[in-house]
């Protein structure tokens, strides 16, 4: 018999300790930190290698934020893996509700697979290993089994929760004593010379039903709640990509909880024990800085450097460079994370001190805690080249076959010049095409669409200018990715 394993890969969190590189625009779970594809891409292939002869994996589902919807969904894309469905969320309200919504997905066809449930922010070193681990606790889940993957420690470490396990002997298959809170030094130290426990790394494999029970006995409250978001749901779809919407007002009433909080730890003693299996895969959830440090590749001096570099006399540092050359002379155990609007220096041990920094960002009200300067869009980006008192200069790539909205803005007037590709430009109530090196002007209050009718991505840079030059400046009145406002 072969049983179906439902991924389910949960997109929540801005990742602000990896702050300048992460932000709530655009967190870490999109970024490559460590190779040439994000850690989100990374763990939908990890999730599809667990096919086997008795188990058959279908198409991904992720739970996300409105606001990263087409990112997630272009990341799948250029990954080569097809997307099941995206579960939108209108607010955060932690994972127990965002698992909720995918097993009431899940169920929707009168299915009830496997649901294997990892966070996309995570990495593995050793896939053949994740791989083996995931496929037992798939198997044990099948019997109807809550299992969790406990990470075999190798050091104290006080970021992590911790798995007790029920044996002193390590086994494939490991019953769970109790989960315990994020401890100190002096206590995650004991853990370590003891024996029997392991890092909670937030992966659950449980089948959908089995969590909808489960929930009803200890949170009957999160369930009717979600269920009532769940009722209200829409669907939309773009270029064939399913999205799915709960209810915003009743999802926004769902209380906030984890999943372990909500449901595991409750678990040990009840009718619902807790399977373990140990996960030794080189794993890490990549918290912060120090973390990244400590996954990279080095040199003999324990330099781990991304970007362009240079470096002399210099030991255990973390550079990441992303627009120009960084250079080091005579530090050691430092952090610097260089992007073009922001750069990070910091002790390699106050890593996770990085979120003080984007705290003041935000009560400062600065754009440099949400968006880089170069912005996704699901048409393309754009990235603000320059900025005076009454002007801003932006260089914008816009897809094959793909166009910005139908929209007007109150405040400002812009000039577009075609450096590549070929322009379709509705002004007013004319329609032009601009090919390379030439331009138009759109005034103040003009109703406008830029759009890409060619086979090679368009790219121009616009000139805005007026007395406000902020992005809420827009009036949207026809757009093929849902965000029309008249």
């Amino acid at each position: 018999m072969t049983e179906l394993i439902q991924p389910v890969i949960l997109c929540g969190g801005s990742g602000t300790r990896l702050w300048p590189l992460s932000r709530s625009g655009f967190p870490k779970q999109f970024l490559c930190l460590t190779g040439a594809e994000s850690l989100f891409q990374q763990a939908a292939k990890r999730l599809a290698g667990l096919g086997s002869v008795d188990l058959q994996v279908a198409k991904p589902m992720i739970v996300s934020g409105e606001e990263h919807r087409f990112l997630a969904a272009e990341q799948l894309r250029e990954a080569g893996i097809k997307l099941g469905v995206a579960l939108l969320e209108p607010v955060g309200r932690n994972t127990a509700p965002a698992l909720t919504l995918a097993a009431l997905a899940a169920t929707a066809d009168a299915l009830d697979p496997v649901l294997v449930v990892t966070p996309a922010d995570q990495t593995v070193a050793n896939t053949e290993a994740f791989t083996e681990a995931m496929q037992a606790a798939v198997r044990e889940a099948a019997g109807g089994s809550i299992v969790i993957l406990g990470v075999t420690p190798d050091s104290p470490e006080t970021g992590y929760g911790y798995i007790q396990s029920a044996t002193e002997a390590q086994e494939p298959v490991m019953l769970v004593q109790r989960f315990v809170e994020k401890p100190n030094a002096a206590t995650a130290q004991q853990y370590l010379a003891e024996g029997g426990y392991y890092w909670n790394a937030g992966m659950f494999v449980l089948k959908a039903s089995v969590w909808l029970r489960a929930l009803e006995q200890f949170r009957p409250d999160i369930l009717r709640a979600t269920t009532a978001a769940w009722e209200q749901r829409s669907t939309d779809a773009y270029a064939a990509t399913p999205f799915m919407r709960p209810g915003k007002a009743e999802f926004t009433a769902i209380p906030a909880e984890s999943i372990d909080y909500a449901v595991m730890e409750r678990c040990p003693g009840s009718k619902y024990p807790v399977k373990m299996v140990p996960l030794d895969a080189g794993w890490s959830d990549l918290g912060a800085w120090d973390a990244v440090w400590s996954v990279l590749p080095k040199d003999p001096h324990g330099n781990a450097h991304v970007g362009d570099t240079l470096a002399t006399d210099s030991h255990n540092t973390l550079v990441h460079a992303t627009s120009r050359l960084v250079a080091l002379v005579g530090v050691q155990n430092l952090v610097v994370v260089e992007t073009p609007d922001a750069v990070l220096v910091a002790d390699r041990s106050r890593s996770q001190d990085v979120k003080h920094i984007v705290n003041d960002l935000q009560q400062q009200k600065r754009e440099e805690h949400t968006l880089h300067r170069k912005v996704h869009r699901p048409w393309g980006w754009y990235d603000s080249i320059d900025e005076g008192g009454r002007f801003k200069v932006k260089r914008i790539q816009v897809k094959p076959g793909a166009s910005l909205s139908l929209q007007k803005h109150h405040h400002r007037a812009e000039h577009w010049v075609v450096v590549c590709g070929t322009a379709e430009i509705t002004c007013g109530d004319k329609k032009m095409l601009l090919t390379e090196n030439q331009s138009t002007y759109i005034p103040l209050d003009e109703v406008h669409r830029l759009a890409n009718p060619g086979t090679i991505p368009l790219e121009i840079i616009e000139v805005q200018s007026g007395s406000y030059l902020g992005e809420d400046d827009i009036v949207r009145f026809e757009d093929h990715y849902g965000r029309s406002q008249a």
